[in-house]
Formats: C-alpha cells, sequence, structure tokens
C-alpha cells in the first residue's frame, strides 16, 4: 500500500482491520488550496469527452474558477462530442476546446481519459508532444498493464499520477453539483503515484481528486488500482450482476412467477432495497431484512465457493494481461463488427412494466436473490484481501461503487442499459464475463440451495472484518444520495 503525506492537505488516520490507512478528507472549503498544491500547472488539458472526460473537465474547471489554472479539453479530429463540449462551455474561442496533441503539448498536467484501447494505441503519440516535466495523469491503470505487456515504460522525466473516483463519470458529476449546497458531496477516489521526479506528485493528485469533489481519497499503486477496477467491473459491479439477474429471473420464471414479479424478486430487488440497506446499514443488515434468514444462509452458502473461484480466475487473467489484450483485440475487431446490445433478452422487455409499479407495489428484499448477491459480494471482499490490497480500495470497488453509484443509475434505467452504455473495456469484460457467472448460479448454486446451510460460512460472513472496514469507510460518505 502506498503512503500518503501532503504538504498542502490534512491527513488523517482510518483505523482499518490489522492497523490504519492514511486518508485526506475533501470539501469544498478547500479548493482555496488547489492552486498551490497544483504546483507548476497553468494548464490542466483533459483528453476525452467520455463520461469521466466530460464530468472530470467540468468539475476542476468550475472548482478552479477564478484562479489562473486553466482547464481545456483535447478531442480527436472530426470528434463526435465536440458539438456536447462546447455546449458545456468549453470552446476554441476562450481557448479551453482544441486538437487533442495541441492541447497535449500545451499542458502541464494532461489527463488520458481516452478510451482504453485508443490510449493504448496512440500513447506514443501523445508521449512525443509533451513539455519537458509535463505530468501524465490517469484515471485508470489499463495504460500501465499495457506497457509492462510490451516491454515499454512511461517517458522519464514525467510525473506520472494517478487518481481514480469509485463511480461513474455521470456519478462524479452529479454528487459534484448536488455538493453545491453539501459541502463533501461527490465521489471517493483513489490516487496513486507512479513517478515522482520533482517532488510534488501527490499534493498535485490530491488537488485532483479534490477538485473532483471526492468526500475522500486514499493512497495505492496503479498496479493495483487496475487489477481491482478491471476485476470488479467484470465482477461485482457489473458482470456478476448481469449474470445473477438473468439466471435469477429464469428461475423464478421456471418456478411459476408471472415475468414483472420475476423481473422485481431478481432485478427490483438487488438495484432497489439491498443495495440501500447495504449504503446505509452495511453487508450483515441484508441478512435480518430477508425477513427469511435460513433461505438467505443456504443461499450464500452455495454461491460464495463458485464466485470466489471465479473472482480468482478472473483476478489471474487481469494480472498476467491476458484480460487487458482480449479488449486490445476486440477493439480490433469492433472497428468492422460492432457490439451488439445484451438487452434483447426477454426479461428487459418487462422494465418499462416493473418501473411503472413503483408507486403502488414496494419491492421487498427477497431472501433467495440476497443471498445469491451478498455471497459474491463477500467473495469479492475476500478475495481482494487476500491478494493484499488496502482495505479503502477493497471496499470501495466491492462494495461502495456499487452501492452508491452503479446500482443506483441501474435501478433508474436497467442493468442491461447499464452494461450496453458503459466503457467499452467494462462492455468487454460483461459481455465475457457475466456468462460465465451465470452459468455458475444456474448450475452449480440453484440446484443445491435446497441443501441445509454451511454453518462456517455463515460464522465467517457475519465476522468478517470487512464490516469494520465498510464502517470506517461509510462514516466519510457524503450526507446525501445521488440524484439519478
Amino acid at each position: 500500500m502506498s503512503t500518503l503525506t501532503s504538504s498542502v492537505f490534512r491527513t488523517e488516520t482510518m483505523t482499518v482491520p490489522g492497523g490504519t490507512e492514511t486518508i485526506v478528507r475533501g470539501g469544498r472549503d478547500l479548493f482555496p488550496l488547489l492552486p498551490r498544491a497544483l504546483r507548476g500547472v497553468r494548464r490542466i488539458g483533459v483528453l476525452g469527452w467520455g463520461p469521466q472526460g466530460s464530468a472530470q473537465a467540468q468539475n476542476l474547471r468550475d472548482s478552479l474558477a477564478g484562479t489562473e489554472v486553466v482547464v481545456s479539453v483535447g478531442l480527436r479530429p472530426g470528434s463526435r462530442s465536440a458539438d456536447d463540449a462546447r455546449a458545456h462551455g468549453f470552446t476554441e474561442e476562450n481557448g479551453t476546446l482544441g486538437d487533442w496533441l495541441a492541447v497535449a503539448a500545451d499542458s502541464d498536467l494532461v489527463i488520458l481519459l481516452i478510451a482504453d484501447a485508443a490510449l493504448a494505441a496512440e500513447h506514443e503519440r501523445i508521449f512525443a508532444v509533451l513539455k519537458p516535466g509535463a505530468t501524465i495523469g490517469l484515471s485508470h491503470g489499463f495504460l500501465l498493464g499495457h506497457l509492462q505487456s510490451i516491454g515499454s515504460d512511461f517517458p522519464a522525466g514525467h510525473p506520472v499520477i494517478a487518481v481514480c473516483p469509485k463511480g461513474m463519470g455521470d456519478s462524479v458529476r452529479r454528487l459534484y453539483q448536488q455538493g453545491a449546497t453539501v459541502n463533501g458531496a461527490g465521489i471517493n477516489a483513489s490516487i496513486a503515484v507512479h513517478a515522482d521526479p520533482d517532488g510534488h506528485a501527490t499534493d498535485r493528485a490530491l488537488a485532483w481528486s479534490i477538485g473532483l469533489g471526492s468526500p475522500y481519497t486514499f493512497a495505492t499503486t496503479l498496479a493495483d488500482e487496475y487489477r481491482s477496477d478491471i476485476v470488479g467491473e467484470r465482477a461485482i459491479l457489473l458482470g456478476a450482476v448481469h449474470g445473477l439477474v438473468e439466471a435469477l429471473y429464469r428461475h423464478f420464471v421456471i418456478a411459476g412467477a408471472d415475468p414483472v414479479t420475476a423481473y422485481e424478486r431478481s432485478t427490483e430487488s438487488i438495484t432497489g432495497p439491498i443495495a440501500r440497506t447495504i449504503s446505509d446499514s452495511g453487508l450483515a443488515a441484508v441478512r435480518g431484512a430477508t425477513g427469511d434468514e435460513d433461505l438467505f444462509d443456504r443461499a450464500y452458502s452455495v454461491a460464495y465457493r463458485p464466485a470466489r473461484d471465479l473472482v480468482a480466475e478472473i483476478y489471474d487473467e487481469v494480472a498476467e494481461g491476458t484480460e487487458l489484450r482480449s479488449v486490445i483485440l476486440a477493439e480490433q475487431r469492433l472497428a468492422t463488427r460492432p457490439m451488439s446490445p445484451i438487452a434483447g433478452s426477454p426479461m428487459w422487455s418487462h422494465s418499462t412494466a416493473v418501473h411503472a409499479r413503483r408507486t403502488s407495489v414496494r419491492t421487498g428484499i427477497d431472501p433467495l436473490t440476497a443471498g445469491l448477491f451478498v455471497a459474491t459480494m463477500v467473495a469479492q471482499l475476500d478475495e481482494f484481501a487476500a491478494r493484499g490490497h488496502a482495505w479503502s480500495e477493497i471496499v470501495n470497488e466491492s462494495v461502495i461503487e456499487a452501492v452508491d453509484s452503479l446500482l443506483p443509475y441501474m435501478h433508474a434505467r436497467d442493468v442491461a442499459y447499464m452494461v450496453d452504455n458503459c466503457s467499452r473495456t467494462a462492455r468487454l469484460g460483461t459481455r465475457h464475463w457475466g456468462p460465465r457467472f451465470q452459468a455458475a448460479y444456474e448450475q452449480i448454486a440453484l440446484p443445491r440451495v435446497h441443501e441445509p446451510a454451511d454453518q462456517a460460512l455463515i460464522e465467517q460472513f457475519l465476522g468478517n472484518p470487512a464490516h469494520e472496514a465498510l464502517a470506517a469507510a461509510a462514516k466519510l460518505r457524503p450526507s446525501v444520495a445521488i440524484s439519478v
């Protein structure tokens, strides 16, 4: 785990299982300190206008308003995003919108937020135009994994930092805007300092994170970040959720439920009351809220080990570079064969009817669904802990990002919409691993759910140190829930 020290911002110690972590609490009252922390930075160039690019460019611009630091957006020629960037105030006329390489060449901090595969293909062109000593900024460690796989590295003499919000770009912007009246409302973020030739990289990363509105910032490494992030989106954040709701929907329909009820017991139960219960009261509270702890325990018992096996397999594939290479290969195929949507599955045709019933029908926590979902979430928590990740990273990547960012968005739209509209890297991973999770639930877990619960597994769940870590992190969460 990386240490976290700052000459500008006050650090705090957070007690976690087995020790402590150093964190920095955010807040709008810290915005006047940002220029000092951004020592040597007068222009920030954000390359890309996807969900993260647009959110981060707007948040940084707003946080630095009235200072001498200018935030500009760089786009490739002919980008379809240019009109939207202009509509949000980034224009050629005011010098805040331009060609991506020109913006990179003119910036002191260059934040690379173009798609992962595009960045893997184009990073040499970007590196070639950088100012001497310009800081390279990332919000994902994918590029590090790619560079390692080809025997390359970041250019010498440049600070390399990462600020990685633990939520989708839409959440980063929405909670920041809500934070206009609630100090500290935003999405938690990790920072990583990969190279620090001038000794000021940590303060720059913290300024960037605080400028995005992060309620609290914790330290990680770039390698740990991309492993936990890519594994998480293939497991509990997206892939496992998609596989689980598909499996449960079929299970309930086969058992005689009508399609709308089956949808409510599977998807609606997870994205609504289960997510809210975890966010408000923690993981263990879900068990008591089901009204049928025996069924929850049986479902948890049959799902934990298959889910843990899959999370471990994904982790190995990511750590060895296999998953990253598959994304790059897929991007090459997608140049001529675009991905088909997954929303064609029969269950998603009932989404509108389910959403319409919300005013008259209150969906409860289905104990079977809850047991399978919580087992999968805990399996990821345990695997990350076994792999040596910091507790802040473990609970943010496995729980907080899910219940405070992604699942509320899925509740407002649906899971299929989320999968079909997320980043290409996440979408590819979900399409790859979601069916594996679905098969594990359908072929291994659900056929055995009638068996007595494994009491040792349940005791392990109830005594899991993740509860303590999550409770510590939850104290720093914003006082408002995201509006979607």
